[in-house]
């Protein structure tokens, strides 16, 4: 089990609402991701959920039990922090095994536990050793199987891999997705970075100012994204917005489109001056200055044979076009 049910939740500091009042469910089994900028309340609301903040109103329910005045201990969740929160003097098996000695379970238990969870995480080689000695993947991974042997409901991630280098952030981000689906458990993952949402996401939480934007699967907040909010956050490179008369055009207050939407043609509506090339192999990534519209970010695919200089005609691909009002919000 390990649904997780957000009624009317909201957190103040003083005068200061954080998380203005918000509904959110958590199905079980489901892979969870909270995204948006710094300070948008993504980790604020992850301490909500562990405990580890109390609410100012509404209710938190953990597999239909009320769960809102519960200490973390009893929650049955477990959370892996940025920080990997070790202790240095403990091998690595002593910290897997930690809250399982907290908890009074024997010896031989725990250590069958422990084996099991660094089989998994591929730490058998790495069980003597001390947290001192392990790179920073290894370390992440200790605190992983640390949350692994308590059997929680759900987990927690609290921006796990911020930590690490850009090379060990994507193996390691993919050692958690398979991670996932081997336990199947419930796991609810904060992070600033839209690439580790998209790649790793059933479910996609997009917070701004406490409030969630949108919710839904990586591929509908790509397609769809209901403001200018979560379409210029979505994406990478972020999408291009158009305003003014080229905007008009379509009855819209803005246009956007993304720099994979937009073709380099013979004859297009769009002509413009290429100010910036980056050549990168599999993708080119182009910044023209479009008469009448301004800079737009373009990619092309593979090594595009234009630079800094070279005029271009652009056209934006066939129903890719979004528009939006003057208040941000998407139009039909």
């Amino acid at each position: 089990m390990g649904q997780i049910t957000l009624r009317n939740v909201k957190k103040s500091f003083g005068e200061v609402d954080v998380i203005p009042s918000l509904d959110l469910t958590i199905e079980n089994g489901e892979f969870v991701v909270f995204v948006g900028p710094s300070g948008c309340g993504k980790s604020t609301l992850l301490r909500l959920i562990a405990g580890l903040e109390d609410a100012s109103g509404g209710s938190i329910e953990i597999d239909g039990v009320d769960a809102t005045s519960l200490p973390p201990t009893k929650r049955g969740l477990a959370m892996v922090f940025q920080s990997y929160a070790l202790y240095p003097h403990m091998s690595v098996r002593k910290n897997i095994a930690f809250p399982l000695k907290m908890a009074g379970m024997s010896a031989a238990d725990a250590a069958s536990k422990v084996e099991a969870a660094a089989k998994v995480l591929n730490l058998g080689d790495y069980l003597d050793r001390r947290p001192g000695q392990l790179s920073g993947g290894q370390r992440q991974r200790v605190a992983i199987g640390r949350a692994i042997v308590r059997e929680p409901a759900a987990f927690l991630f609290d921006e796990p891999l911020s930590n690490l280098d850009a090379a060990l952030r994507v193996s390691m981000r993919q050692e958690i997705s398979e991670l996932h689906q081997t336990l199947k458990t419930t796991m609810v993952y904060v992070t600033h970075d839209q690439v580790e949402a998209m790649t790793m996401a059933d479910k996609i939480v997009v917070l701004h100012a406490g409030r969630i934007e949108q919710v839904g699967s990586p591929l509908d907040l790509y397609r769809s994204p209901v403001n200018t909010f979560v379409a210029g956050f979505i994406g990478s490179p972020k999408m291009n917005f158009i305003e003014g008369a080229e905007a008009e055009k379509h009855n819209a207050a803005m246009l956007g489109v993304r720099p994979e939407h937009i073709d380099i043609v013979e004859d297009g509506p769009w002509q413009g001056t290429i100010g910036l090339s980056e050549h990168l192999g599999s993708d080119t990534f182009l910044k023209v200055l479009v008469d009448g519209i301004g800079t737009l970010n373009v990619r092309g695919t593979g090594e595009v044979g234009l630079h800094t200089g070279d005029k271009v005609s652009l056209a934006p691909q066939p129903g890719k076009l979004h528009r939006f009002g003057k208040d941000g919000k998407a139009l039909s």
